[in-house]
């Protein structure tokens, strides 16, 4: 492991532009619980009750107090190592951006300025009928909550099941994706679309794809590195690596 840890510090070093596309596993690190594996909501609820517009439009005071409790949870949770050491390769220039499928917004607590949510953002909530946003500091008191400039149904700014991601963010992700010559594939089940296909665009044009996880998952068989663990762990022991070449000691 460790020579993998020093490998992949090399490379990062001599690379370009370096993405990282992030999945449920980082912020699992900080106690938030994952839709997939044992510890997943999926055990608790299931998610055609619950993450679709039609859950929302049959009951949207359930699909709110689902997510009152997710949030409290959330408000809860702080950036682990793993999200901190991304924030300061972003401070150092090592790091181009964040791709997320989180909507935790531990990344932009962590200190990350460029991060593309690809799922949204559960604290951003939007308006059903004029599409007016906010940004909550807290989970609503009120359930469900109404807007402030039409009167109409807020729901969180997040993409359920059957909706599209938002075409701006996207885009700027098949684009890094495309000109990446590094991606750090961070805790992602690679089972989600269309976000499992940007490892591959990488790849398809010329990038290492290096792998962070505590399981395989499908996209282990395509990455040239795959370091099997908590990002919390190894992402620490990469960047005291790359410090250290920084300092001429490697």
């Amino acid at each position: 492991m460790e020579e993998q840890l020093r490998t992949v510090a090399n490379i990062l070093k001599g690379s370009r532009i370096v993405v990282a596309l992030t999945g449920a596993g980082i912020s699992a690190e900080s106690g938030i619980p994952t839709f997939r594996g044992k510890d997943g909501l999926w055990k608790k609820y299931r998610a055609e009750d619950l993450a679709t517009p039609f859950a929302f439009q049959r009951n949207p005071k359930l699909v709110w107090e689902w997510y009152v409790w997710r949030m409290n949870i959330i408000s809860k949770a702080k950036p682990n190592p793993a999200h901190v050491v991304l924030a300061e390769m972003e401070k150092e220039g090592i790091l181009k951006a964040v791709i997320t499928q989180n909507v935790d917004g531990l990344h932009f607590k962590a200190g990350s300025k460029n991060v593309i949510e690809l799922h949204g953002n559960i604290w951003r909530i939007r308006c059903v009928d004029c599409n007016w946003k906010t940004v909550l500091n807290s989970p609503p008191i009120k359930i469900p909550p109404i807007c402030e400039r039409c009167g109409g149904l807020m729901r969180p700014d997040v993409v359920w099941f059957y909706e599209s991601l938002p075409q701006d963010a996207l885009n700027k992700a098949f684009k890094l994706a495309a000109q990446s010559d590094l991606m750090l594939v961070i805790g992602t089940s690679g089972v989600v679309q269309p976000a499992a296909s940007l490892p591959l665009i990488t790849k398809n044009h010329g990038g290492i794809l290096v792998e962070i996880n505590v399981a395989d998952t499908p996209l282990t068989l395509v990455c040239h590195y795959s370091l099997r663990g908590k990002a919390g762990e190894i992402l620490p022991r990469i960047y005291k690596y790359l410090k250290r070449k920084n300092n001429g000691n490697i």
